[in-house]
C-alpha cells in the first residue's frame, strides 16, 4: 500500500496514505454489493500513486449521493456474514466511515462512480484544499454536510474550515465552496429566517 517515510527525532516511522478503515469498508462494500449474475468480472482493486480504485460489477440500487444516508445490499447474506465476523462495519455505517476517515487525513473526498456496468470507489491522497478542482471542492462539502447531519449537527462555515484544515482568515474562500455547493442543489440552508452569514448552517437537500 502507498505511504510515506517520516523522520522525527531521528527515527524514520512509515506512516499510511491512506486508512485502512476506509479501505476495508470499501472492499467489504465491493464483495456486499457486486453482482454475481455477471459473468467474467469481478471485484477489482487498482493502486495508482494518487488514488486507490475499488470496483465491483453491477450498478447501486440507489444513487451514489445517497450512499451515507440509505442502504440496500444486493447480497444481504454475504452482508450479514462479514459484519457477524467483524471484516465490516454496522448495516448502513460504511459510507459513513469512510467520508470521516478521508476526513481525519485530510484526503479529498471519496468519488463513487457508476459505469455502464461497474460501480467505483475511488479513494485519493492527500491534497490540499488549493490544489483541489472546483468539483472536488464541492463533493468534500456535501459529503461533509451529508456525514454532520447523520451525526445529528449542522455544517457550518467552520466547521468545514476545520474539513480542510483552514484558518479563520480563509473564511471568504470557504463560503464560495458552499456557495458553489448550494448552486449545484447538493445542500440548502438549514433555517431560511437565519439572515447573518456568519451563523448560517447547512442540510443535504433530501433532509
Amino acid at each position: 500500500m502507498p505511504s510515506n517515510e517520516v523522520i522525527e527525532l531521528a527515527l524514520r516511522r512509515e506512516v499510511k496514505m491512506f486508512p485502512e478503515i476506509a479501505i476495508r469498508e470499501l472492499v467489504a462494500n465491493a464483495l456486499i454489493h457486486q453482482d454475481l449474475t455477471e459473468s467474467g468480472t469481478s471485484v477489482m482493486i487498482e493502486l495508482y500513486n494518487d488514488r486507490i480504485e475499488i470496483s465491483n460489477p453491477g450498478k447501486p440500487f440507489i444513487s451514489p449521493d445517497r450512499f451515507i444516508d440509505e442502504y440496500r445490499s444486493r447480497n444481504e447474506r454475504l452482508a450479514a456474514l462479514m459484519r457477524r465476523l467483524g471484516i465490516c462495519e454496522e448495516k448502513g455505517s460504511g459510507v459513513d466511515k469512510v467520508i470521516q476517515a478521508a476526513e481525519v487525513y485530510q484526503l479529498p473526498a471519496p468519488d463513487f462512480r457508476v459505469g455502464e456496468c461497474r460501480t467505483t470507489a475511488v479513494l485519493f491522497a492527500h491534497q490540499l484544499v488549493d490544489d483541489m478542482d472546483r468539483n472536488d471542492r464541492i463533493r468534500a462539502c456535501y459529503q461533509h454536510c451529508c456525514l454532520r447531519y447523520v451525526m445529528n449537527e449542522r455544517m457550518t462555515n467552520q466547521s468545514l474550515r476545520d474539513r480542510f484544515k483552514l484558518p479563520e482568515g480563509k473564511s471568504a474562500t470557504v463560503s464560495q465552496i458552499i456557495s458553489a455547493t448550494l448552486d449545484t442543489g447538493k445542500i440548502k440552508l438549514a433555517d431560511l429566517t437565519q439572515i447573518s452569514t456568519r451563523y448560517r448552517s447547512y442540510v443535504p437537500f433530501w433532509a
